[in-house]
């Protein structure tokens, strides 16, 4: 059985879920580790607070610097590439006053080196002198190097409605 855990809801409680797997004709156990998930979520908050602060070096220090990343901005084509994406981010910043989050409904799944974060944004900005709310549906995939998890895609969805 592979455990997966994600806090549950707005508190964090852990819940649990278990995935069969096997190798050849043996089940085999895996257990994920909470200092893993913590590890994840922290590089999940450290994305959103290089949000937040619009700091480009805090969100250039977020992202994989081997792996060809990608991103899907709400509304936006996909960008890949590393430069590209973190000029992306830099034009956000540019032209941002004001970006804050509620996260809620966030899961973590780690498989091995690698892990995903799917949740909810809660964004209220101010851009060019508007104020915006809205949520977005956000998937973050992260890779392990050495002892740090980095983000390797970022997708954004807006929720309509």
């Amino acid at each position: 059985m592979r455990l997966a855990c994600g806090p549950g809801g707005a508190g964090f409680s852990l819940r649990w879920r278990l995935y069969p797997v096997y190798a050849g004709d043996a089940y085999f156990h895996e257990v994920i580790s909470v200092t893993e998930h913590e590890a994840v979520t922290e590089a999940n908050q450290h994305f959103y607070r290089a949000f937040e602060t619009l700091d480009i070096e805090q969100m250039r220090s977020a992202w994989d610097e081997e792996y060809d990343v990608t991103c899907t901005h709400p509304g936006w084509p996909l960008i890949q590439g590393r430069s590209e994406v973190l000029q992306s981010w830099a034009n956000i910043f540019t032209n941002t006053m004001v970006m804050q989050f509620t996260i809620t409904e966030s899961s973590v799944v780690i498989e091995g080196d690698w892990a995903w974060v799917i949740c909810t944004e809660g964004l209220r900005s101010v851009v060019d002198g508007r104020v915006n709310e809205g949520k977005i549906e956000a998937t973050n995939i992260f890779r392990k190097r050495g002892e740090r998890w980095l983000l390797v895609h970022h997708h954004g969805s807006p929720v309509m409605g």
